[in-house]
């Protein structure tokens, strides 16, 4: 298992008989890949939640016809399809929730390394490092592996957290998911829930995950401008909460 870090939590699944986990995935017309993610999720997955955040393609109907709910989000952002899906499971809500990209570069059967920190009682929060695991050749460009450095280094002097990545394949139980009254429309996402989690003193864990070539061209990392967008957009997020409140609620534990 990764790197454990955090505090005090005096809630977690342990002794309890089988997590109820659901995955959420936003998706921008990825008909050519969403078939294969949904396909490789292993068993013990209760729900699955497309929010398809304004596909011009047939997305949605492949999703649907793989089992998935799909709910739609027409306002552009990776946040907004979060919260989205978000939504969808509020009134039947799992004990985990399962953050996984529809461009197929995470490795969905890899799912259960995620989830079993949280299932054994030991962390909250868990994210899959791209950085730590096997990532094919060009499936991490330079400008990502950049940025999540760069935020990441940030993060650890402020807040005193060891990430090694900003990776969208990540684990977190449902309660705490929610206490974190999540706001971050668009490039923040992730980067406002790893802040979050530190500061409220979550059990924080990271794995490290497979990462390949996506399908298709990214709608962030792809283009310069949607790189540049996202780089300035985390920093500003790193430095707003960092006016806010410097310190977690929790050292980091040996």
């Amino acid at each position: 298992m990764g790197t454990l870090t955090g505090g005090h939590s005096a809630h977690g699944l342990h002794g309890t008989r089988e997590a109820i986990i659901d995955v959420l995935i936003p998706a921008l017309n990825e008909e050519e890949s969403i078939g294969h993610v949904l396909a490789a999720l292993p068993a013990g997955v209760r729900r699955v939640v497309v929010a398809d955040n304004g596909s011009t393609d047939s997305t949605a109907d492949r999703a649907r016809a793989r089992g998935a709910l799909v709910v739609h989000e027409p306002r552009r952002g990776y946040g907004y399809a979060c919260l989205a899906a978000m939504d969808a499971i509020a009134d039947d809500p799992p004990n985990i929730v399962v953050f996984l990209d529809g461009d197929f570069s995470d490795h969905p059967e890899e799912l259960r390394i995620l989830t079993a920190p949280i299932e054994r009682g030991v962390a909250d929060f868990v994210v899959g490092s791209r950085t730590r695991g096997a990532s094919e050749v060009g499936a991490l460009l330079p400008q990502a592996r950049f940025g999540n450095w760069l935020a990441c280094k940030l993060m650890r002097l402020v807040w005193g957290v060891r990430y090694t990545d900003l990776g969208p394949f990540r684990a977190i139980r449902y309660d705490d998911l929610v206490r974190m009254d999540m706001t971050d429309k668009t490039y923040g996402w992730t980067i406002e829930m790893q802040i979050k989690a530190a500061i409220m003193g979550l059990r924080l864990a990271e794995v490290p995950v497979s990462y390949r070539k996506r399908i298709g061209e990214s709608k962030v990392t792809g283009t310069i401008r949607g790189s540049v967008g996202a780089g300035v957009w985390i920093l500003g997020t790193i430095g707003a909460y960092a006016l806010r409140l410097r310190r977690p609620r929790a050292n980091r534990a040996s």
